[in-house]
C-alpha cells in the first residue's frame, strides 16, 4: 500500500505535466479546445506509449463537481427566457439527439459488434465528461467509449466550421452576457454545489459528482439571485485536468487496440453527424435561419466551444447556447432512465467497475 502511494505521488504530477505541456502545444498551435484536447492526446499517447499515469479517484470527483459547477454557468436568466421563443426547433433538438444516439448506436453495436454497455454510453452525443462519468459507474469499455467520443470531437471541431462559414445571412444581434461572481457568490454557491454532488453520490444518481453540482450552479444561475461562474483560469485547469482523466483511460488499452477502434469511431461520427445536418436543414428551412447557426444549435459538441463558434462566426449566440443548454440538461434528466431501460442497473462494485482491462474477446473489430 506503501508503495502505491508513493509511486501516485510522482505518478500524478508527471501526468499534470504532461497534460499541461499537450495543452500548451495544442494552445500555442492556434488549435481549437486546445487546453482539453491537447491535454488528453498527449496523456493518451504517453499512455499508449508506456509511460506510467494516474488520476486518483477523489481528485477526479472533486474534477467532475467543479465541471459540474462550470456547466451550470451556461444557465444565465435571459437564456432560459428565450427558450420559449423557439418551439419548433426545440421540438426537433429532442427528435435529432434521439437519432443521432440510435445512428452512431446502431452502427457501432450492430456494424462494429461492440457490447451493449459500450456501444451505448460511445454512442451518446456529446457531454464527454458526463458521459465519462456515467460509464466509470459500470463495467464499460472506457478506452474505447473516450476514443469514439474523442474522435467524433475531433471530426466535429474540424467540420463545423468549414460547413458554417458555406452559409449566409448570419444575424448576431443578440449576445449572451458574461457574468462575474464575487466572494459572495462563491461563499454560498460552491457549498451548495458540493452538498448537491454528495446528495446525489448518497441517493447513487449516476454521474452524481458532476450531475449533482450541475443542477445546483444551474439552479443558482437562472434565479439571477447567484452567479456562479468561475474564473477562467480554473476552467481552463479542469480542461486540462479532465483531459488527463480521459488520457490516462487508455492504461489499459495498447496502441494497436486504439487503431483498431478507429474505423468504427469514424463510422458512428459520419452516421451520427448525418443526422445533425438533416435536422439543422430542416429546422433553418422551416423558421428560417442561417443553416450554420442551426447546425450549431443541434451539434454533438460542448456548449462553451459551440457557443463560442456562434461568436466568432457571427451568429446568434444566445440560440446556440439555449439549444446546447436544453440538450445536456435533457441528457442528464433522461439518461438515468434511458440507461436504466436499456442496460439495467449499475452492478456493485468492488472498486472495478468502468475499469475494462481489455478489450473483450467476444467484440469483432469493424471490417
Amino acid at each position: 500500500m506503501n508503495e502505491l502511494r508513493f509511486e501516485t505521488l510522482w505518478k500524478f504530477p508527471a501526468t499534470l505535466a504532461i497534460a499541461v505541456a499537450g495543452g500548451a502545444v495544442f494552445h500555442l498551435a492556434g488549435l481549437p479546445a486546445a487546453w482539453l484536447s491537447g491535454a488528453m492526446i498527449l496523456v493518451a499517447a504517453a499512455t499508449l506509449a508506456g509511460v506510467p499515469t494516474v488520476m486518483p479517484n477523489k481528485f477526479r470527483d472533486g474534477l467532475f463537481v467543479l465541471l459540474g459547477i462550470s456547466m451550470g454557468a451556461g444557465v444565465q436568466p435571459e437564456v432560459v427566457e428565450r427558450v420559449s421563443e423557439w418551439p419548433l426547433s426545440m421540438a426537433m433538438l429532442l427528435l435529432v439527439v434521439v437519432g443521432v444516439t440510435i445512428a452512431g448506436y446502431c452502427v457501432l453495436r450492430y456494424a462494429a459488434h461492440w457490447q451493449k454497455e459500450t456501444a451505448f454510453f460511445g454512442a451518446i452525443p456529446g457531454t464527454l465528461a458526463y458521459v465519462i462519468a456515467l460509464a466509470s459507474e459500470r463495467r464499460a469499455d472506457l478506452p474505447r467509449i473516450a476514443s469514439t467520443q474523442s474522435v467524433r470531437l475531433f471530426f466535429l471541431i474540424a467540420l463545423l466550421p468549414f460547413a458554417v462559414v458555406s452559409t449566409t445571412d448570419t444575424d448576431a444581434s443578440v449576445t449572451v452576457s458574461r457574468y462575474a461572481s464575487d466572494l459572495w457568490d462563491y461563499a454560498i454557491g460552491v457549498p451548495l454545489c458540493i452538498l448537491g454532488s454528495l446528495l446525489a453520490v448518497k441517493v447513487r444518481f449516476p454521474g452524481g459528482w458532476m450531475t449533482g453540482a450541475f443542477f445546483t450552479s444551474a439552479a443558482l444561475n437562472a434565479s439571477g439571485a447567484i452567479h456562479l461562474v468561475l474564473p477562467e483560469s480554473i476552467v481552463l485547469a479542469c480542461m486540462v485536468a479532465m483531459g488527463a482523466v480521459i488520457g490516462c483511460r487508455f492504461n489499459e488499452m495498447t496502441f494497436r487496440e486504439f487503431v483498431s477502434v478507429l474505423s468504427a469511431s469514424v463510422a458512428a461520427f459520419a452516421a451520427a453527424f448525418s443526422v445533425s445536418v438533416a435536422g439543422a436543414g430542416f429546422v433553418s428551412w422551416m423558421i428560417d435561419i442561417p443553416f450554420g447557426q442551426a447546425l450549431l444549435a443541434f451539434a454533438p459538441g460542448g456548449l462553451e466551444v459551440m457557443t463560442l463558434m456562434a461568436f466568432v462566426l457571427d451568429l446568434d449566440p444566445a440560440f446556440v447556447a439555449a439549444h446546447q443548454i436544453v440538450r445536456f440538461t435533457g441528457m442528464v434528466l433522461l439518461l438515468p432512465a434511458i440507461t436504466l431501460i436499456t442496460i439495467g442497473r449499475a452492478p456493485q462494485s468492488s472498486g472495478t467497475a468502468g475499469h475494462s482491462s481489455t478489450i473483450a474477446t467476444s467484440d469483432k473489430p469493424m471490417t
